[in-house]
């Protein structure tokens, strides 16, 4: 299930970059940094732009997260519910502002994708926190060393198939977004991602974790 939700991110995450001026939905990280240097650069719309990504991002992790307490304590399906919903209205929107169904998509519908992210984000969460960040790659890598370490210390494969699994299934997400991004348009990809998230609320349905 991981895996299935780490290919999804990764492909939402390469649809949004590849049909938009280049934003980031999975990477707050590089967000961050667009909002500080843009704004010391003078480039106000580039710092408002990155500003504004992070806080559709964190709005989404609130959201899912608030949902969970209050509706889904006892399973995790409701982060690609909230996912799911998120991305469907990227598409109404986008239809509306755009009309064109064409290749590039606009700042407004790149918010609910990254609304999405965030509350995709919360999908695995362990004593109130979440578990497994789906989209935050920097991690997985640093944890992927550290267990590649531990193995060649005495460890066992153990230590690192995990977090090498997570991020192969979010590198295969990216890719089969890109290939998908040079045959069709972004809005085409939207519908793609929020079909895919939807059939992912049927495969989380089936695995409940306990209350956390």
């Amino acid at each position: 299930m991981v895996a299935f939700l780490s290919i999804l991110a990764g492909f939402i995450g390469a649809a949004a970059y590849t049909h938009s001026a280049g934003y980031f939905v999975t990477f707050m990280t590089g967000n961050t940094e667009r909002a500080l240097l843009g704004w010391f650069d003078g480039d106000y719309l580039l710092a408002i732009g990155a500003i504004s990504l992070l806080f559709a991002f964190g709005l989404g992790v609130f959201v899912a997260s608030l949902l969970r307490r209050r509706l889904w304590r006892n399973g995790h399906y409701g982060a690609s519910v909230v996912t799911t919903v998120a991305l469907a209205a990227a598409v109404v929107v986008d239809y509306v502002v755009s009309r064109t169904g064409g290749q590039e998509l606009g700042f407004v519908p790149i918010m609910f994708v990254a609304f999405a992210v965030g509350a995709l984000n919360t999908a695995f969460v362990k004593n109130g926190e979440v578990s497994v960040p789906l989209s935050y790659v920097t991690g997985t890598v640093v944890k992927l060393g550290q267990g590649i370490e531990s193995h060649v210390s005495g460890g066992s494969v153990r230590d690192w198939l995990g977090y090498g699994l997570q991020y192969a299934a979010f590198a295969t997400g990216a890719l089969l977004g890109g290939v998908m991004s040079m045959l069709v348009g972004g809005e085409m990809m939207l519908i793609v991602a929020t079909g895919v998230s939807a059939s992912a609320i049927l495969a989380t349905s089936r695995s409940n974790e306990p209350a956390s």
